[in-house]
């Protein structure tokens, strides 16, 4: 059974944010505290079953913003071809290289084909020298930084989703809702239907040593803040010495 139902018993903690009273923390546990771990390269059969080779970047990645495309833009011009499979040759990197719009004009990379495979134009194929895998991803890995700092937005973010939602108590009162959990195949919307394989809910790819909380500190604390991851850490902490067996997570292995 590779990939569980969608749809189990959750545990969940709510707190509010230490640094934003604002703000309300609404925290998958059973996620946060499974054993999920990416396993491109080894294991990873690709969103598509005739693309295997490169994991969930068939489709390219859409900007969360300006900002978001901007902050890529100063990384993509320190790419080279030892780390950029599909980098022009002969000329300076161009915007319309490596971004395009999709059908409603939604700006995201582009999605290019090498050896009849379509991918993000970042995503570097098993016969490239320099390896399989992200090109930006590899970049900060060299220059020593986490990769989050050079990836799109929902790249780096991925399994993990955040959501946001106004919440107004019978007192009047409101506060925003930030829900943390996971990015199962519906964040996809009516398309992850289409998906043959992923990877969040498989059990093939729930193998880590450390809990998704432990594993992806980085990441969640770039989502949360400090202050609230290490709140969600206490949390998770105690939901591990004490979580009964209906809030595993159904891809982690049993006990």
């Amino acid at each position: 059974m590779p990939e569980v139902d969608l749809v189990f018993p959750r545990a969940y903690v709510e707190f509010v944010n230490p640094d934003d009273e604002s703000e309300v923390l609404r925290c998958d546990l059973t996620w946060l505290t499974s054993s999920y771990t990416c396993i491109f390269g080894s294991g990873c059969r690709g969103i598509y079953a005739d693309a295997p080779d490169v994991g969930c970047c068939t489709l390219g990645a859409h900007f969360a913003d300006k900002a978001d495309e901007k902050r890529v833009a100063a990384w993509v011009e320190r790419l080279d071809a030892e780390l950029w499979q599909l980098k022009p040759a002969g000329r300076e990197v161009r915007t319309k290289d490596w971004v395009e719009k999709d059908d409603e004009g939604a700006r995201k990379t582009r999605v290019a084909t090498h050896d009849g495979q379509q991918a993000c134009v970042f995503q570097n194929r098993p016969d490239f020298a320099g390896g399989a895998g992200c090109a930006l991803h590899a970049l900060a890995l060299r220059d020593g930084v986490h990769p989050l700092e050079a990836k799109p937005d929902v790249c780096w973010q991925l399994p993990i989703r955040r959501t946001f939602r106004d919440v107004e108590r019978q007192d009047g009162t409101t506060y925003t809702e930030v829900s943390i959990g996971e990015y199962d195949r519906r964040g996809w919307g009516p398309g992850g239907h289409d998906l043959d394989w992923y990877c969040s809910g498989n059990t093939e790819a729930h193998v880590a040593a450390e809990p998704v909380y432990l594993t992806h500190a980085a990441e969640l604390i770039a989502l949360m803040g400090q202050g609230a991851y290490d709140e969600l850490a206490r949390h998770c902490e105690a939901h591990v010495r004490s979580r009964s067996l209906l809030a595993l997570h159904p891809a982690d292995p049993r006990p």
